[in-house]
């Protein structure tokens, strides 16, 4: 079983390192210590990591949708062709791009700048170990 030091643990939740050993300390996910290193399980980080996506939606007032992958970001770059556009958000170290119509980008009034969510559902996902 794969376990995660602190560090990585707050990398892969999305937060600071002192804000994941504030909730280790709180008993909000278990740890276990090797020498003077603490360390989380990866089924245990797995839980605590879908509990605070679920946490953060509900706070964040989500909308119902079977889309489960939201990205919130900032608008980095907005490319208008004749027909269609390309739109691009920066979510955290995430870049994703979208091709869409000019149409919806203007109804969006979409601008580099300005915060957008890019919902991401798809039959094809390549997992690849890091």
């Amino acid at each position: 079983m794969e376990s995660y030091t602190i560090g990585q643990a707050a990398n892969l939740l999305g937060v600071s390192v002192d804000t994941a050993r504030r909730w280790a300390d709180a008993g909000r996910f278990p740890t276990h210590r090797e020498n003077t290193r603490r360390f989380v399980d990866g089924p245990d980080l797995a839980a605590f990591c879908v509990e605070v996506a679920q946490e953060t939606a509900a706070e964040n007032g989500e909308a119902h949708t079977s889309v489960r992958n939201a990205f919130s970001g900032i608008v980095t770059a907005v490319k208008l062709g004749d027909v269609a556009a390309q739109v691009e958000i920066q979510a955290g170290p995430h870049r994703l791009v979208s091709l869409l119509t000019r149409e919806a980008v203007e109804e969006l009034r979409l601008e580099v700048g300005m915060r957008a969510t890019a919902r991401v559902k798809s039959t094809s996902v390549h997992v690849d170990l890091t």
